[in-house]
Formats: structure tokens, C-alpha cells, sequence
């Protein structure tokens, strides 16, 4: 399970914003974009939904593994969306989901999904039910669960003597990473409102002041949040959320920012003759 560790580590668990099947794999697709020097799959979301719709991918007991397939080689890629009041996925047992992993797999790493997902389905045996992620107080819990469900992973695979220094160096591995950690396939993630008031500039509070200060000098913006959609600015991807109606016509918009993959830099032009 070496994929969904990596997800732990690299702090791409989040809890779902909406408990709509097709909002929660957009949500999940568009963090699997902007995993830094992942190669380019032309409309991921719509392959996503695409391949759903041919078989509905809860594995049962209110997990489900939904992915896509890429052309070329890379590596084995997911995302881990935790939903506290479930969701209706259409799961061939009936059950609401409440953990939805998802994948992104390059040819080359089919094998290595195979036996990833064997251990993902085994680990929900194990479990009989996943009472307690769906009842947990918050993403930490349910971290600190997957970290378990790994570790059963381990054990069942190898010694006792290394599957336990395995462990041990997994959990220290993600208990020192930030919960937003950065670095190669690691994302940025954070909330960003927008107070959109008739007849006045939209007031954007966030903790990246280059963000902001890119969201400030937006001229649309206003009309922009009230799309409800997602769009790219300053770096980042922005995710809507959730919107408050409040009095005076005054609207709190509620985005999600996702640090997107620098633009891989152009080569240096020929020296002149």
C-alpha cells in the first residue's frame, strides 16, 4: 500500500466538501492534477466519471476505489477523500461510501495497482466495517486509522522483525510531515474567502499573500466566485466550496486552494552563429 502511504505522507487526505458522488471525484481529481510533475491527462475528471459509469467502483462497506488509466510510464498516484456524513455512490451493497481513494495509474504501474488494491480490499475485510472512520471526530483520526490499515498491510506480508521496523519508520515518516507538506508530489492546501458585496470590490482573506494579492487584482473575481466552478490564478487552483447568503446582498464564498505543478521551464534559446 505503498501508494496510499505516500498519500498520508504528502498530506493528500482531505476531508470532502460536498457528499455528492460526482462533486467528491472532481474535488479528488483536480488534487491528483496538481501533483507536481505528473504528466498531463487530457479532461482526468471526465475519464474518471466515464469509467464509472461502466461499473460503479465501491469495493463495499463504504469504501470505493475510483481511477483512471494513463498511456506511458510514471508513477502510481492517489488521493484519499474521508466524507463524515457519506455518500450515496451507488455501491453494489447499498452502503452510503465514506472513503473514497482514488488512483491514477500510468501503464506501467498496473501490476503495482493490482496488488495495491488487494491489499486496500483486504484491509476492509479485516475491518468488517469502518465504523470507526465514518464516526471519527476529525481527519486526524481517520489518518492515524489508514496508518493502521497499512500496517496490517505490512504484517501480513512479510517478517515480524522487519515488518515492524517498517512501521515504525511509516508512521514517523508521516507523524514529521507537515500536514500540508511540501516537496516533490506533496500539495498545498488551504480555505480562501471571498466576500462579494453589490457594488463594492470583493474582499479576498487567505495565508498566501501572493494569492491574494493575485485575487485583489482580478476584475471579474466577483463574477467569477458566483460561477461556483473552479479556475486557476497566481499559481493555484481554485475549488469551490460552500457560499453563505448573508443581508444586504452580501455573499461569503468558500474556496479550496490547491498549489498547482510549476510550468516545467522553457529551454534557453540557441546561441546565436
Amino acid at each position: 500500500m505503498k501508494a496510499l502511504l505516500t498519500a498520508l505522507r504528502e498530506g493528500r487526505l482531505v476531508e470532502l466538501p460536498d457528499a455528492d458522488k460526482g462533486k467528491s471525484l472532481e474535488f479528488l481529481a483536480n488534487l491528483i492534477e496538481a501533483v507536481p510533475d505528473l504528466p498531463s491527462v487530457p479532461e482526468l475528471y471526465e475519464a474518471m466519471m466515464a469509467r464509472e459509469k461502466s461499473m460503479n467502483t465501491g469495493i463495499g462497506k463504504g469504501v470505493a476505489c475510483p481511477h483512471v488509466r494513463a498511456a506511458g510510464n510514471g508513477e502510481l498516484v492517489c488521493a484519499v477523500g474521508w466524507s463524515r456524513s457519506g455518500i450515496d455512490y451507488g455501491a453494489p451493497d447499498g452502503k452510503k461510501v465514506h472513503l473514497v481513494v482514488m488512483y491514477y495509474i500510468p501503464d506501467s504501474q498496473k501490476n503495482v495497482y493490482l496488488k495495491e488494491i488487494s491489499s486496500l480490499a483486504a484491509a476492509v475485510r479485516r475491518e468488517g466495517d469502518i465504523s470507526a472512520l465514518a464516526s471519527a471526530e476529525d481527519i486526524a483520526t481517520v489518518r492515524e486509522r489508514l496508518l493502521d490499515w497499512v500496517s496490517a498491510a505490512v504484517d501480513a506480508s512479510i517478517p515480524e522483525a522487519k515488518a515492524r521496523m517498517i512501521r515504525l519508520e511509516s508512521r514517523q515518516a508521516v507523524t514529521e510531515a507537515a500536514p500540508l507538506a511540501t516537496g516533490p508530489g506533496a500539495l498545498q492546501i488551504f480555505n480562501v474567502l471571498v466576500l462579494d458585496a453589490p457594488g463594492q470590490k470583493p474582499t479576498v482573506l487567505c495565508q498566501q499573500p501572493d494569492l491574494a494579492a493575485a485575487l485583489e487584482k482580478e476584475d471579474g473575481l466577483g463574477a467569477l466566485v458566483q460561477q461556483r466552478g473552479q479556475f486557476d490564478r497566481g499559481g493555484y487552483r481554485l475549488v469551490f466550496n460552500s457560499a453563505t447568503q448573508y443581508d444586504k446582498g452580501r455573499t461569503l464564498y468558500d474556496y479550496w486552494a490547491v498549489k498547482t505543478a510549476p510550468p516545467a521551464s522553457s529551454p534557453p534559446p540557441p546561441p546565436r552563429s
